[in-house]
Parts: C-alpha cells; structure tokens; sequence
C-alpha cells in the first residue's frame, strides 16, 4: 500500500515536471506552447514585428507626399505656360494687349512707389491711362509690328537681327514714344502748344535713353525668340523701360515750370 503510494507521487511529481519543462513565457507575459519533439515556433508580438513595416510605410509615405507635391507645382506651372501659348496662337492680338496691359500696370506702379513718401496714395487715374495704353495702342501694334518685320526681314541671321533693330530705333520706338507723350498729355487736358512743348523737352532725351536701352533687348529679341513670342519678350524687357517712361510722361508741363 505504502509503495503504491510512494509510486503515484513519482509519477505525479514527473508529470509536473514535464508540464513546466513543455511551457514557455514570452517576453509579454504570454504563454506559448512549445512542440514536444519538435521544431520551436518563434513568436514576435505584434507591435515588435510590425514597426520597421509601419516606419517603412511612413518613410514611403512621406516621400510620394513630397514627389506629390512637387510634381503637381510642375504640373500647374507648365499647364499655365501651355495654356498662355494656346493663348497666343489662338487669340493672338488680345493676348498680347492684356499682357501689355498688365506690364504697364505694374510698372507704373512701381514708378509710383520708388519717389513716393509712405503718406502719399497711388494715382489710380495715372494708373488706368498706362493700362489703356499697354492694351488699346501697345499691345496691337506690337503685335503687327513684329509680324511686318518677320515679312519684310524673313532670315534671322546677324546682319537681318541688325536691320530690324535699326528699323525699331529709328522707326516704331520714336513713333510711339510720340504717340505716348501726346495722347498722355491730352487726357491730362494739356493742349496743343503744351504738348508741343512736352515733346520738344522729353522726347530728344528719352530716345537717347531708348538707345542705351533697346538695342541689345531687340537683338535677343530679334535674333533668339520665334514671330508669335516677341511681343511678350518684349514686353518683358519694357518692364523697366516703362517704369522710366512713366515716370517721364507725368512730369510737370513745361508751363508750370517755366513760371
């Protein structure tokens, strides 16, 4: 009887024994059964396994957010590049006069703020000719002008890019510099010997400035930049031209200085 019993505590006790020895704790504090015989099941909780997934996630994330953003800016810019092109070739004559129109506006603007105190308000009347006049007269004839010029001078080799720069020098630029200075003045409400006046005291120098300034704008423009894209090149180039050009045009009439 003593042995029986002596017998079934060794084997109880053995049996226990191998029970914990057949049982592991992960690092969680949870219990996972280990094959007796068997090949050990390696277990990784889940937030150990998942995070190089969830940084290379972010890191992929964060990257096609940037290419994202970066391709979409390229994307607009070049749709409103296309789209003023389409522009260009479609409606070409009002294209090219609401950019003169706005060049213009900018510039006078700018003319505007370099002599003016903080006090002083913009002169939005002086502001509205400069606009009418980059879109009304500018504008068109800039554009029927490059047009006669790429008729009458076809090639674009050096001494054809000469030609038309002497043509503009001597030719469009003294034409519509008179044109800017008289109507400027007239919607000023200055009268005929006034304007006169004007013109025999701004136009001489200006178009000595003209000089200084044009020609090497008109040979890139002449010689680099096809028919349809001209005006606009030359437009941009006016940008500073016509800060000085404005300014020039609202001076003082030559009766209010001479008393």
């Amino acid at each position: 009887m003593t042995g029986a019993l002596f017998r079934n505590a060794v084997s109880d006790a053995a049996r226990i024994f191998r029970l914990q020895r057949a049982t592991t704790t992960n690092p969680f504090g949870k219990l996972d059964p280990l094959p007796i015989g068997g090949n050990i099941r390696r277990l990784q909780s889940g937030p150990f396994y998942r995070t190089p997934q969830f940084l290379g996630k972010a890191k992929e994330t964060g990257v096609s957010g940037l290419c994202t953003s970066s391709s979409s800016s390229t994307v607009s810019t070049a749709g409103f590049i296309g789209w003023y092109l389409g522009m260009v070739k479609s409606r070409p004559v009002l294209t090219k006069s609401v950019t003169s129109s706005l060049i213009y506006i900018a510039a006078d603007l700018s003319s505007q703020t370099i002599p003016q105190a903080s006090v002083e308000s913009y002169d939005l009347v002086r502001t509205a000719r400069m606009a009418g006049y980059g879109l009304l007269i500018l504008g068109p004839t800039l554009h029927y002008w490059f047009n006669f010029m790429s008729r009458l001078f076809p090639k674009r080799d050096l001494i054809t890019t000469f030609k038309k720069m002497a043509m503009g020098q001597t030719v469009y630029g003294p034409a519509m510099n008179v044109v800017f200075f008289s109507l400027n003045a007239a919607l000023q409400g200055e009268n005929g010997s006034e304007i006169v006046a004007r013109l025999k005291r701004d136009l001489l120098p200006t178009m000595l400035n003209g000089v200084m300034y044009w020609p090497l704008c008109d040979f890139i423009t002449f010689k680099f930049c096809p028919v349809h894209l001209q005006p606009l090149v030359s437009n941009s180039f006016s940008y500073l031209w016509t800060i000085y050009i404005t300014y020039m045009a609202s001076r003082a009439t030559p009766t209010a200085i001479s008393s």
